[in-house]
């Protein structure tokens, strides 16, 4: 019986860690190009995001070679700022030119992880970032700026649609109390 406990929290950690069926993860990344902080624009909903807007994300180097993580938002509903902080870490060894696949686990609670996985990068730019979970219920587009281009988010939003995301529940992220309206140009049908 014990052993089989230990084995059925072998398989839900390690089910937590993986990549969705059809979608790879981007093959390298500079890490200290990524650090700093991202908007997010978009993201399938969770229980530990709801209610929040004004989203971001903030990376910087840990000591031990991971990855410090700050994810801040607010909660429209009780009007208070929440903040977590997180570790990631790489799942793979470097490549050779000492850049990372897109795959990392991170942790917010102790010592369990999930998947990071990185599936569209800006580069060499790094001003937008398509991230999913081990499954499909979990993407987020980010951005380096509160607001992403119309035609950027549509690419973005195509793209997981053909990989099997559910866009049309996407939530669209409010990051000001300014409301802009943007005007359709003309490659918009």
């Amino acid at each position: 019986m014990k052993n089989t406990l230990l084995w059925l929290l072998m398989l839900a950690l390690t089910s937590c860690m993986g990549v969705p069926d059809n979608v790879k993860t981007i093959e390298s990344f500079d890490a200290n190009q990524y650090l700093g902080t991202w908007y997010e624009i978009a993201r399938l909903d969770h229980s530990f995001e709801r209610n929040l807007e004004k989203v971001t994300a903030s990376y910087s180097l840990r000591d031990d070679g991971g990855i410090k993580v700050i994810n801040r938002g607010f909660n429209t509903k009780t009007n208070q700022w929440k903040v977590a902080e997180g570790k990631a870490y790489f799942v793979d060894a470097p490549n050779a030119d000492k850049t990372h696949s897109g795959k990392l686990k991170v942790s917010f609670f102790g010592p369990f992880y999930g998947a990071y996985n990185i599936i569209e990068l800006d580069k060499p730019y790094y001003n937008y970032v398509m991230i999913c979970g081990p499954d499909k219920s979990y993407l987020w587009i980010l951005s380096r700026t509160p607001q992403l281009s119309y035609p950027i988010k549509q690419q973005l939003v195509a793209k997981a649609k053909a990989l099997g995301f559910a866009t049309d529940q996407l939530l669209y992220v409010q990051q000001s109390s300014e409301v802009i309206n943007y005007e359709a140009g003309r490659h918009v049908r």
